[in-house]
């Protein structure tokens, strides 16, 4: 083989790929991962780019093209420059980048094979007509096939999960599959539709049929249950009590959804018959000028609810509760009604619930109105002839919602959400039915299953039908009794907010029959816009073959490319949450696709999470093994002439020991990579989780990806003593630090960024050993040193700030803002060369009465100009420039780096020695500031930099004029 390195192991311009990875996360509609719900999926923009830089040579690995290093710098920019169009949100789908890319990915191949025309499998291999295909083995939400795919490769996605299975047959099979096809509805056939008049490019047919058959589910339901969802009458009683009532008086209005509360029987025995309601807040809506909320009225024989509107009074935020959990009072009594009785009521099906409002579609937005009789028997009357029965496992609702009596998937919903669920889910079978005998009236028949290749009559069928049962798991996951109502957006909320199904008390069941949040056609049209945007270009050349495979002993990837999103150690217990949607997904189409929904249940035995719950003590060992082998079979299998690109999340549990703290799932995830036989040749920081994450320091959240690129290390590699991986570090990693930080990580990210380029170290030793006795160095040992040479890195850094910023930094790790004594601080500055009065001109902190403190941004006076201060420091520059960002906003603040210059130098790096320092202290509203400021500078670098190119032309304008 001849080695050349790709473009990921060498650069990336991960400014613009982190940018688009963050601004994805905000995208919803038109989205391909509203199809259906899946847990941490990678962004598109991140994967897209990893692919293609995985695909594309760098041109340093070219001398015979680019024989110069400026060559080859420029050559870089240049595909810099076109990944940076490429992960764009807007270019998703745009024909002709995409083109240009897929002819740099031929390029390289073509280059590839012709190093390789005398391998001895070059036919096989390294045939310049046809790339090499590529392979997820732990394809999950299929982000990684679709963008291969969207690249130009073959794709092929596997997973031992059955939904993720099929939600990567709905991304990458079926599309290209039936792209190009007239829909085969009645509707579309009927005289005058001209179906054969018009191009049906990409999916458009498929979607018509699936927003044809969808509004036909609708109507069809609405016939069978429409009795249970009545609409309200606006009666002139109500009016009389309500005047902003009156312009509906004597309509019927449609409902949007019900706000319910769960009772239990009052603790007090004076009230023992009555059914308390555990209410979390009374608010029903919080727009300004369209408030509403709920006021309970209370006799002595029980209590009503009825909805006022207007700002309401101080206490009905809080509803019932007394105090965070399920610390409730009784409203008849005010005798605190314990967690204890709560769950007492719950595990013995006593708890109950209560109509507490309406919300209606009105003219100009939602009404709402007091609870009726009339619909709160219409829910009491449904009958729900099948409920799930499997049982809900408890660590999934860290005790919250299985506690309380809801020990089922059945019980997660009430009587006529199941009979709504039912309805759909039995006509998902119906709408197969018809569509199969629509599409054989359109066309021949083809009886195989599309399970088994086939592509349709019967096929077509199943494959619409498989888009109708995922609308069916977004009305499961819409309407279901976990949802609360949202007060500000108006409208119910998922159960699916978090990655557990946490204890809702008061919660929101919308109208599956309406046209609003919570309605049936609502989540057909996501399902279609998502389908139509993602698969606008697609065609039948596109192939993609999904399998259910276990990533231990699957032989798919076999000379193809891969990269893979694999399980994040014990962060996501994804086969148990996928049962909420596996029950009624295998309700609707055990038919169709009877090899994938066979079982009962998702598939957990083999799951490659480390579960304590299901693997006991042994859950890292049995983690360690699985993932060890099913990279083996990676490393293995994968083409020869490419890197693999693996994803791993951060952050996980932290765990002491001699060796210091580190990620246990990191550790453990990094000793697999080793022991499969991998070399890590490039590590790539990517920020695709939510910037807002830092919700508080010990939360077990996920960070930023490290993307690792490895090659199988080589048969012949070397071993080597401690010492020569502590030289190493010290000899590199100060290197990768600065380029880490050039890129712009996040000072919440950089210490596990730095992870990477020190086990890049690390992994290319065939083992590094203690020299005493031979013993093995172990990852987690190799962490504490990266850990170790990182902080010493980072302190060394103090020694370019001026003198001023160097007191001001040690000041600030023993007492923040916060004063100390003058003697200390006049002791310090004389150690690090300043004096105390000199930097109370220099305007950082304030001495009064013996005390000193350093001044906090917001007491920096806002009308400093650098230009006119004599004694300019690093530490300043910071606090200014958060001051200014805080209360002026990104121009502002880029109009103050400008004027700034060459002083701004170091400021970035002082803010990652400063978050460093509140990591540590546990100072996070700081750490906030100075991770807030690293993450807005390339906007406001950018922002400065056309501030002065339009300055400069306005400068040159008026001297020619």
């Amino acid at each position: 083989m001849t080695y050349r390195k790709k473009l990921i192991e060498v650069a990336l311009p991960l400014d613009a790929i982190n940018a688009a990875a963050a601004r994805e996360k905000s995208i919803r509609h038109g989205h391909p991962s509203t199809l259906h719900l899946w847990w941490a999926r990678r962004p598109l923009a991140a994967a897209r780019a990893v692919i293609f830089a995985q695909m594309v040579d760098d041109p340093g690995s070219r001398p015979e093209l680019f024989p110069t290093e400026q060559e080859q710098d420029d050559e870089r920019q240049r595909l810099f420059k076109l990944i940076e169009q490429l992960v764009k949100w807007e270019n998703t789908t745009n024909e002709e980048l995409l083109q240009q890319a897929r002819e740099e990915i031929r390029a390289s191949w073509r280059r590839a094979c012709a190093d390789h025309a005398d391998h001895p499998r070059a036919a096989e291999l390294f045939n310049p007509e046809r790339l090499p295909a590529f392979h997820d083995p732990f394809a999950g939400g299929g982000a990684l096939p679709l963008e291969a795919q969207r690249l130009g490769l073959e794709a092929h996605a596997s997973d031992l999960n059955p939904v993720a299975v099929l939600i990567n047959k709905a991304m990458i099979e079926i599309p290209p599959k039936f792209a190009g096809r007239p829909p085969v509805n009645p509707e579309a056939h009927s005289e005058g539709a001209l179906v054969f008049g018009r191009e049906w490019k990409g999916v458009r047919g498929l979607a018509e049929d699936v927003r044809y058959y969808g509004r036909w589910m609708r109507d069809e339901a609405e016939r069978r249950i429409g009795h249970l969802y009545p609409r309200i009458a606006v009666t002139d009683a109500m009016v009389r009590e309500r005047p902003d009532l009156r312009p509906y008086a004597g309509r019927e209005l449609t409902v949007i959804a019900w706000l319910w509360a769960r009772t239990v029987r009052s603790p007090n025995p004076a009230f023992g018959t009555i059914e308390v309601p555990l209410i979390s807040t009374f608010i029903l809506s919080k727009k300004k000028g369209k408030e509403a909320y709920v006021e309970p009225v209370v006799d002595r024989t029980g209590y009503r609810f009825t909805v006022k509107v207007g700002p309401p009074p101080a206490g009905a935020k809080a509803g019932t509760k007394l105090a965070r959990g399920a610390h409730f009072g009784c409203l008849m009594s005010g005798t605190p009604i314990e967690p204890a009785h709560i769950k007492a009521e719950g595990m013995a099906g006593r708890m109950g619930a209560r109509l507490m409002a309406i919300v209606a579609d009105g003219d100009h937005g939602r009404v709402y109105l007091s609870p009726t009789d009339e619909h709160e028997t219409a829910a009491s009357c449904a009958r729900p002839e099948w409920k799930p029965e499997a049982s809900v496992p408890e660590r999934l609702t860290g005790g919250t919602c299985y506690g309380y009596g809801l020990t089922t998937f059945g019980d997660l919903f009430t009587a006529r959400q199941l009979v709504a669920l039912t309805t759909f889910s039995d006509l998902v079978t119906g709408a197969r039915d018809r569509i199969e005998q629509d599409a054989i009236t359109a066309g021949p028949p083809n009886k195989r299953l599309l399970q088994r290749g086939g592509e349709d009559a019967t096929a077509y069928a199943e494959a619409v039908s498989l888009y109708l049962a995922f609308a069916l798991s977004k009305q499961a996951d819409l309407g279901n009794s976990l949802c609360r109502w949202e007060p500000i957006a108006q409208c119910p909320r998922q159960l699916f907010g978090r990655q557990a199904i946490p204890m809702i008390w008061d919660h929101a069941e919308g109208n599956p029959l309406g046209e609003r949040s919570g309605g049936w056609t609502v989540f057909v049209e996501g399902i279609v816009r998502a389908f139509t945007k993602t698969f606008e270009r697609v065609d039948a050349s596109s192939s993609g073959c999904v399998y259910q495979a276990d990533a231990r002993t699957q032989s798919i990837s076999e000379t193809k490319i891969v990269s893979t999103d694999p399980p994040y150690y014990d962060n996501i217990g994804y086969a148990d949450l996928s049962d909420f949607f596996y029950i009624w997904l295998r309700r609707s189409l055990r038919a169709a696709f009877p090899d994938f929904l066979m079982t009962i249940s998702v598939p957990k035995t083999d799951e490659l999470v480390a579960t304590p719950g299901r693997h006991g003590r042994d859950a890292e060992a049995f983690f360690l093994r699985g993932m060890a082998q099913a990279l083996g079979r990676l490393a293995d299998q994968s083409h020869s002439g490419y890197p693999v690109s693996i994803y791993y999340a951060f952050k996980q549990s932290e765990t002491a020991s001699e060796a210091g703290s580190s990620g246990t799932g990191w550790a453990t995830f990094l000793d697999a990579v080793i022991k499969a036989g991998f070399s890590i040749t490039g590590t790539w920081p990517m920020r695709t989780e939510n910037s807002s994450r830092m919700v508080g320091w010990n939360t077990n959240s996920l960070a930023s990806s490290i993307v690792l690129i490895c090659r199988r290390r080589p048969a012949d590699a070397p071993r080597a003593p401690r010492r020569i991986l502590r030289d190493a570090l010290e000899a590199e990693l100060p290197a990768a630090l600065v380029h880490l930080q050039r890129a712009n990580i996040a000072p919440v990210d950089l210490a596990q960024a730095a992870i990477g380029p020190g086990m890049a170290i690390f992994t290319r030793y065939a083992a590094v050993f203690d020299p005493n006795d031979g013993r093995r160095i172990t990852v987690r040992e190799a962490l504490s040193f990266i850990n170790k040479a990182l902080d010493e890195i980072l302190t060394a850094q103090e020694g370019s700030f001026d003198t001023d910023s160097r007191w001001a930094l040690a000041w600030f790790d023993q007492h923040g803002f916060e004063a100390g004594e003058y003697g200390s601080a006049e002791t310090l500055a004389t150690a690090k060369n300043t004096s105390v009065n000199g930097m109370v001109r220099a305007g950082i902190i304030h001495a009064q009465a013996g005390r000193v403190r350093l001044l906090r941004p917001r007491e920096l006076p806002a009308d400093w100009d650098p230009a006119a201060d004599d004694r300019l420091t690093t530490w300043e520059v910071v606090h200014h420039m958060i001051r200014a960002l805080e209360q002026l906003g990104e121009v502002k603040t880029a109009a103050l780096l400008r004027r700034l210059g060459s002083a701004a130098e170091g400021a970035r790096e002082l803010c990652y020695r400063l978050y460093t320092i509140c990591e540590r202290k546990q100072r996070a509203a700081e750490a906030l500031d100075y991770n807030g400021l690293v993450q807005a500078w390339p906007e406001i670098r950018n922002l400065s930099l056309a501030d002065e190119l339009m300055s400069q032309t306005e400068m040159a304008l008026n001297a020619d004029s």
